[in-house]
This record gives structure tokens, C-alpha cells and sequence, in this order.
């Protein structure tokens, strides 16, 4: 029972998140101006550097939680829970992009066009719905489904090309993000299209206030606002369809192996299609809680703020299933949310990219996670060991009876 417990998922990715915060605990009093300076007269006196690379750590880490979670620092309940808001606002547009990226690969593709994705959604939300004089109850729905139908098109072109030519969805994406970047850019340069009236920079209209999502719990907290009920609603989503509906039994089967897929009778290439249309709706979503939500002020063409290639990593952390994502999410930001916090601490914001990226090198290799805390193998382990073991078994046979015949033919030869 404990061993079936030590070789589940949940163990390695408490793990990795355990490992990534000592390392980034390691980096922190590494980089730390206190801990350089006691470290220069260690000998003579080595608490002095302990005791500055503990309170470097503790300080990091306390202003993380602080600004992810909950502050008592504040004054009053509402600006001690705002930090824990902040992270579910930072946290809508990485689960939205990452429950598209996590669908994407249950179908076996690698969509690493959320990027672009959230680009046109936003450049078609702004191009079609910001002109237009509409109640907010009418408003805001128009503009979301405008945006999110501009990034299912956009990831859908990624599956018929895919479908029609196997050409590989790594490089269709990677040039798609750059297509829809610059035009963007374009589209923010031209008067009549996104430029903003009145200006000559690349720099569009803010979002008209009849589009914007209203805050759930008022004005006090401006991040958290109808954007996260939406992501929620894609989550479930994305659990229904790829757990219980047949377009996602199908889904999962040609992620498992299209070629058995296409045996049994499903159409693969039709599968693609669907998969990166919704794919590229989720990504949509994930630029209309930027632009609905986040940055309302005016389009730019980093609008997107990273999130595209943050929801790969998402993806991966929550082992792309719906919920996972969704926990992954929350996690990246929290440390999003809480690196603000550590700056004023003096400590690197990278200190936290490097948090993040380690949790994703740990996830990636749980053969390394185990060996490091002598965790019992996985039953796939254990398979890949014994293939090996049999293959080099099968290597040595195979030599010695090549050497007795080669032996055989010498002596036959002398004879």
C-alpha cells in the first residue's frame, strides 16, 4: 500500500515543488548581499552566515506568501485576503492557455501556439467589438465569443494543415506565433484598423468599459473578476469532453497511438482538427481575460505577457488533465502574484522563474526524483528495466554464439 502510494504522481510532483523551492532557497542566499558578506569571514565566524542565508530564505519565502496568499501585515480582512485574489486573477489566463495546450497533447500534438493563439483573439475581439455600442450584458458576451472564435481559427489552421500535409504542429505553431505577432503590430501601426485615434505609436483603443468583466467581489479587488468564473466553466469543460464524451474517447485514442486509432475506424486527421480548434479557443479565452480583465487600458502587442509559453509548463505540471491544470495554474500564479512581493525583499524576480523551471525539470524526470529520495519504481519502470536487461541478455547470446561459430569455421578451416 505505501509503496503504491510512494509511486503515484502526487508524491513526484510534491516532490519536484519541494526540491525547486530548496534549490531556489539555495539561490536566495546565494545572491543575498547580507549572506555574501558574512560568508567572507566564515571561518572565524560561521553562524554569522547561517544565520543571514536562514533569515534570507525565511524573508523570501515569507513575502512569497505574503503576496500569494494571505497577508497579516494589512490593516483589514480585505486587504489581508487580497493577495489570495491577486493569485487567482494572475492564475485565469495560465489555466485557460494551459487547459489548450493540455488538450492539445492528450491528441499527441505539441501545441506551442497559445501565444499566437491569444494574439488574434485579441485582435480580432478588438477589430470587430470595441466600435460597437452595446449594453454591458451584451457587450461583454460578443466580445468574448469574438475572441474566442478568432483563436479557435487560428489553432484550427494549425490542424488542417496537420490533417492535409503532416506537416509537424512544432513548426506550424512556432511560425503562426510570429505571423500573428506581427499582425498585430501592423494592426496597431494602421489608422482605421487597432491604432489608438489620435496617436501615430503602436498602441490600440482601451477596452470600452461595456466589455470589461466586472469584478466578483468588488472594486477592493480588481484582479479577481468574471474571468476566473469563465476558466472554471472551460475546466469543467475540458474534464467532460476528454473524460466522458465519445469525441474525447476518440481524442485519447489517437494520443495513444493514431495508427491503432485509424485501424479502429477513427477518422485521425478530423480528431486534429477538433483538437486544435478548441485548443485555440482556450488559448482565445486565455487573451480575453488579458484584454477583458487584465489590461484594459489599451492593446499592445505584448498583451499576451508571457502566458502562451507559461501554459506549456502549466500543462505539463498538471499532467495535462482538466484539473491538474487547473491546480497548476493556481500554483504559477502564486508565484506570480508573490514575486512582486519577494522584489521588495531585494530578491531577483528570475529567482522565481527558476522555481518554475525547475518544477517542470522535476516533473519531466521522475526517474531522477525517485533515485534521489530512493522511491520505489514505477511498474513502467520496472518494464523498461527488464526490456533492457533482456536486450543486453539477447546482445551477449547472440556474441558468443557468433564467437563459437567463428571458432567452428577456424578449426573446420585448420582441419
Amino acid at each position: 500500500m505505501v509503496k503504491e502510494l510512494l509511486r503515484t504522481s502526487a508524491v513526484t510532483t510534491v516532490l519536484a515543488m519541494f526540491v525547486a523551492l530548496v534549490v531556489g532557497g539555495i539561490l536566495i542566499a546565494i545572491t543575498n548581499e547580507d549572506v555574501r558578506e558574512a560568508s567572507g569571514y566564515f571561518f572565524a565566524r560561521p553562524t554569522d552566515t547561517i544565520a543571514a542565508a536562514w533569515n534570507a530564505v525565511y524573508n523570501g519565502y515569507e513575502a512569497l506568501v505574503r503576496g500569494a496568499i494571505f497577508n497579516a501585515r494589512a490593516n483589514d480582512f480585505a486587504a489581508q485576503i487580497r493577495p489570495l485574489t491577486n493569485t487567482l486573477g494572475f492564475a485565469a489566463p495560465l489555466i485557460a492557455a494551459g487547459l489548450g495546450v493540455a488538450l492539445a497533447f492528450r491528441v499527441g500534438l505539441f501545441n506551442i501556439g497559445a501565444r499566437g493563439q491569444m494574439l488574434v483573439a485579441v485582435a480580432v475581439a478588438g477589430l470587430l467589438t470595441f466600435s460597437l455600442d452595446l449594453p454591458i450584458w451584451l457587450h461583454i458576451p460578443v466580445t468574448l465569443i469574438a475572441g474566442i472564435a478568432g483563436g479557435a481559427i487560428w489553432g484550427g489552421i494549425v490542424g488542417l494543415i496537420k490533417a492535409r500535409t503532416g506537416a509537424h504542429e512544432v513548426i506550424l505553431t512556432i511560425m503562426l506565433n510570429y505571423v500573428a505577432y506581427y499582425l498585430l503590430l501592423w494592426m496597431l501601426r494602421t489608422p482605421g484598423l487597432l491604432q489608438k485615434p489620435g496617436t501615430n505609436q503602436a498602441l490600440g483603443s482601451a477596452t470600452p468599459a461595456s466589455a470589461q468583466f466586472p469584478p466578483l467581489l468588488g472594486a477592493q479587488f480588481p484582479l479577481l473578476d468574471l474571468g476566473f468564473v469563465l476558466v472554471i466553466a472551460a475546466t469543467v469543460f475540458v474534464w467532460w469532453l476528454v473524460e466522458r464524451s465519445s469525441l474525447g474517447l476518440r481524442m485519447r485514442a489517437v494520443g495513444e497511438n493514431p495508427h491503432a486509432a485509424r485501424a479502429a475506424g477513427i477518422s485521425v486527421q478530423r480528431v486534429y482538427v477538433y483538437a486544435m480548434l478548441l485548443a485555440g479557443g482556450l488559448a482565445g479565452l486565455a487573451g480575453m481575460n488579458q484584454l477583458q480583465g487584465a489590461i484594459t487600458t489599451g492593446i499592445t502587442e505584448t498583451i499576451d505577457a508571457g502566458i502562451g509559453f507559461d501554459a506549456i509548463t502549466v500543462a505539463l505540471l498538471g499532467r495535462s488533465r482538466a484539473w491538474g491544470t487547473f491546480a497548476a495554474g493556481i500554483l504559477f500564479g502564486a508565484l506570480r502574484a508573490g514575486s512582486f512581493s519577494m522584489q521588495a525583499q531585494d530578491i531577483p524576480v528570475d529567482i522565481v522563474l527558476v522555481v518554475q523551471s525547475l518544477v517542470v525539470l522535476f516533473i519531466a524526470a521522475p526517474p531522477l526524483l525517485r533515485t534521489m529520495f530512493f522511491l520505489p519504481k514505477s511498474d513502467a519502470e520496472k518494464a523498461a528495466k527488464a526490456r533492457i536487461a533482456a536486450a543486453r541478455k539477447a546482445e551477449k547470446d547472440a556474441r558468443k554464439a557468433a564467437r563459437i561459430a567463428a571458432d567452428a569455421n577456424t578449426k573446420a578451416v585448420k582441419a
